[in-house]
Protein backbone atom coordinates (compact mmCIF):
# COMPACT_ATOMS: atom_id res chain seq x y z
CA UNK A 1 0.00 0.00 0.00
CA UNK A 2 1.22 3.34 -1.10
CA UNK A 3 0.83 6.61 0.66
CA UNK A 4 1.60 9.69 -1.09
CA UNK A 5 2.26 13.20 -0.57
CA UNK A 6 2.50 15.94 -3.51
CA UNK A 7 5.49 18.29 -3.33
CA UNK A 8 5.06 21.52 -5.04
CA UNK A 9 9.05 22.36 -4.75
CA UNK A 10 9.85 26.33 -5.38
CA UNK A 11 7.02 27.77 -6.59
CA UNK A 12 7.29 30.79 -4.81
CA UNK A 13 7.63 34.55 -5.71
CA UNK A 14 11.17 35.37 -6.32
CA UNK A 15 11.54 31.94 -8.26
CA UNK A 16 8.12 32.75 -10.24
CA UNK A 17 9.42 36.42 -10.97
CA UNK A 18 12.41 34.56 -13.08
CA UNK A 19 11.03 31.67 -14.91
CA UNK A 20 7.92 34.14 -15.48
CA UNK A 21 7.70 32.94 -19.13
CA UNK A 22 7.78 28.94 -17.98
CA UNK A 23 5.89 29.42 -14.85
CA UNK A 24 2.27 31.28 -16.34
CA UNK A 25 1.43 27.84 -17.58
CA UNK A 26 2.51 25.89 -14.85
CA UNK A 27 0.45 27.77 -11.91
CA UNK A 28 -2.67 26.73 -13.79
CA UNK A 29 -1.51 23.32 -14.24
CA UNK A 30 -0.41 23.21 -10.32
CA UNK A 31 -3.50 24.97 -8.75
CA UNK A 32 -5.55 22.62 -10.42
CA UNK A 33 -3.33 19.40 -9.48
CA UNK A 34 -3.39 21.10 -6.19
CA UNK A 35 -6.96 21.05 -5.94
CA UNK A 36 -7.30 17.50 -6.81
CA UNK A 37 -5.20 16.47 -4.08
CA UNK A 38 -6.66 17.79 -1.33
CA UNK A 39 -9.82 16.71 -2.55
CA UNK A 40 -8.53 13.15 -2.21
CA UNK A 41 -6.91 13.74 0.92
CA UNK A 42 -3.44 13.33 -0.45
CA UNK A 43 -0.72 15.60 1.71
CA UNK A 44 0.61 18.61 -0.20
CA UNK A 45 4.04 20.04 0.76
CA UNK A 46 5.49 22.65 -0.28
CA UNK A 47 9.10 22.96 -0.17
CA UNK A 48 10.25 26.38 -0.42
CA UNK A 49 14.36 27.99 -0.48
CA UNK A 50 14.81 30.51 1.95
CA UNK A 51 17.74 31.20 4.73
CA UNK A 52 18.15 33.04 8.12
CA UNK A 53 19.51 36.79 8.70
CA UNK A 54 22.65 36.41 7.59
CA UNK A 55 22.29 33.53 5.81
CA UNK A 56 25.00 31.48 7.98
CA UNK A 57 23.82 28.40 6.22
CA UNK A 58 25.87 29.61 3.03
CA UNK A 59 29.38 28.74 2.50
CA UNK A 60 31.14 30.85 0.24
CA UNK A 61 32.20 28.11 -1.42
CA UNK A 62 29.15 27.54 -2.70
CA UNK A 63 28.58 29.21 -6.31
CA UNK A 64 24.85 29.12 -6.41
CA UNK A 65 23.38 30.70 -3.26
CA UNK A 66 26.35 33.00 -2.77
CA UNK A 67 25.35 35.74 -3.83
CA UNK A 68 21.93 35.59 -3.17
CA UNK A 69 22.63 35.31 0.29
CA UNK A 70 24.48 38.29 0.15
CA UNK A 71 21.59 40.03 -1.41
CA UNK A 72 18.97 38.90 1.47
CA UNK A 73 16.82 38.66 -1.47
CA UNK A 74 15.85 35.09 -0.13
CA UNK A 75 15.63 35.61 3.63
CA UNK A 76 13.31 33.43 5.57
CA UNK A 77 10.68 36.62 5.88
CA UNK A 78 11.24 38.21 2.46
CA UNK A 79 8.04 38.19 0.18
CA UNK A 80 10.74 36.73 -2.23
CA UNK A 81 10.27 33.05 -0.33
CA UNK A 82 6.61 32.96 0.30
CA UNK A 83 4.94 30.46 -1.85
CA UNK A 84 3.31 32.27 -5.28
CA UNK A 85 -0.89 33.30 -4.23
CA UNK A 86 -1.63 31.47 -7.71
CA UNK A 87 -0.97 28.33 -5.61
CA UNK A 88 -1.13 29.21 -2.31
CA UNK A 89 -1.24 26.59 1.01
CA UNK A 90 -4.33 26.21 2.52
CA UNK A 91 -4.57 25.65 6.59
CA UNK A 92 -3.37 22.11 7.26
CA UNK A 93 -0.79 22.46 4.04
CA UNK A 94 3.36 21.65 5.32
CA UNK A 95 5.65 24.23 3.96
CA UNK A 96 8.95 22.80 4.67
CA UNK A 97 11.80 25.06 4.16
CA UNK A 98 15.23 24.50 2.68
CA UNK A 99 18.33 25.62 2.54
CA UNK A 100 19.96 24.03 -0.79
CA UNK A 101 18.96 23.04 -4.26
CA UNK A 102 16.86 19.35 -3.23
CA UNK A 103 13.72 19.64 -0.98
CA UNK A 104 15.84 17.38 1.63
CA UNK A 105 18.97 19.27 1.94
CA UNK A 106 18.54 21.29 4.83
CA UNK A 107 14.83 20.65 5.78
CA UNK A 108 13.35 18.23 8.27
CA UNK A 109 11.60 17.05 5.05
CA UNK A 110 12.41 13.62 5.44
CA UNK A 111 10.58 13.97 9.29
CA UNK A 112 7.58 14.83 8.12
CA UNK A 113 7.60 12.46 5.32
CA UNK A 114 8.09 9.63 8.24
CA UNK A 115 5.54 11.25 10.23
CA UNK A 116 2.89 10.96 7.79
CA UNK A 117 4.03 7.35 6.79
CA UNK A 118 4.81 8.68 2.95
CA UNK A 119 6.61 6.28 0.62
CA UNK A 120 5.24 7.47 -2.61
CA UNK A 121 6.07 11.18 -3.75
CA UNK A 122 4.48 13.00 -6.70
CA UNK A 123 7.19 15.68 -7.50
CA UNK A 124 6.02 19.45 -8.98
CA UNK A 125 8.30 22.62 -9.11
CA UNK A 126 10.45 25.34 -10.63
CA UNK A 127 12.93 24.45 -12.32
CA UNK A 128 12.98 20.27 -13.60
CA UNK A 129 16.72 21.20 -13.92
CA UNK A 130 17.43 22.31 -10.33
CA UNK A 131 14.72 20.91 -7.66
CA UNK A 132 13.32 18.36 -9.49
CA UNK A 133 16.24 16.88 -10.20
CA UNK A 134 18.42 16.70 -7.10
CA UNK A 135 14.88 15.69 -5.42
CA UNK A 136 14.30 12.88 -7.21
CA UNK A 137 17.69 11.47 -7.60
CA UNK A 138 17.92 11.35 -3.39
CA UNK A 139 14.39 10.34 -2.56
CA UNK A 140 15.27 7.62 -5.28
CA UNK A 141 18.15 6.69 -2.90
CA UNK A 142 15.47 6.88 -0.02
CA UNK A 143 13.12 4.03 -1.40
CA UNK A 144 10.08 6.29 -1.95
CA UNK A 145 8.26 5.39 -5.07
CA UNK A 146 8.16 8.56 -7.63
CA UNK A 147 6.07 9.81 -9.93
CA UNK A 148 7.12 13.17 -11.98
CA UNK A 149 4.34 15.72 -13.07
CA UNK A 150 5.65 16.30 -16.38
CA UNK A 151 3.71 19.56 -17.00
CA UNK A 152 4.06 20.52 -13.41
CA UNK A 153 7.52 21.24 -13.86
CA UNK A 154 9.24 23.98 -15.26
CA UNK A 155 12.79 24.88 -16.96
CA UNK A 156 14.56 28.33 -18.11
CA UNK A 157 15.58 25.66 -20.82
CA UNK A 158 13.34 23.79 -22.54
CA UNK A 159 15.86 21.38 -24.40
CA UNK A 160 16.94 20.29 -20.71
CA UNK A 161 13.19 20.02 -19.41
CA UNK A 162 12.50 17.76 -22.26
CA UNK A 163 15.61 15.54 -21.91
CA UNK A 164 15.35 14.67 -18.14
CA UNK A 165 11.37 14.02 -18.39
CA UNK A 166 12.51 11.71 -21.26
CA UNK A 167 15.47 10.11 -20.36
CA UNK A 168 16.57 10.42 -17.21
CA UNK A 169 13.42 10.91 -14.91
CA UNK A 170 12.08 7.29 -16.49
CA UNK A 171 14.63 5.17 -14.85
CA UNK A 172 13.85 6.39 -11.26
CA UNK A 173 10.29 7.84 -11.51
CA UNK A 174 6.53 7.45 -13.80
CA UNK A 175 6.92 10.88 -15.53
CA UNK A 176 2.86 11.16 -16.50
CA UNK A 177 0.97 14.67 -17.14
CA UNK A 178 -0.74 16.20 -14.01
CA UNK A 179 -4.35 15.77 -15.75
CA UNK A 180 -3.19 11.92 -16.16
CA UNK A 181 -2.33 11.78 -11.70
CA UNK A 182 -5.72 13.46 -11.36
CA UNK A 183 -7.53 11.53 -12.86
CA UNK A 184 -5.29 8.50 -11.35
CA UNK A 185 -5.97 9.32 -7.73
CA UNK A 186 -9.76 10.39 -8.64
CA UNK A 187 -10.62 7.08 -9.58
CA UNK A 188 -9.16 5.91 -6.54
CA UNK A 189 -5.76 4.76 -7.65
CA UNK A 190 -3.88 6.13 -4.71
CA UNK A 191 -3.64 5.13 -1.09
CA UNK A 192 -3.36 8.31 0.89
CA UNK A 193 -5.80 8.44 3.63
Amino acid sequence: MRNEALLVMDVQNGVVDRFAEQAEPLLGVLAETIAAARAVGVPVIYVRIAFRVGAPEVSPNNQVFTNLARTGALGEEEQATRVHPAVAPHPGDIIVTKRRVGAFAGSDLAVVLRSLDVDSLVLSGIATSGVVLSTLRLAADLDFALTVLSDGCADADPEVHRVLMEKVFPRQAAVISAAEWVARVQGGGHDAD
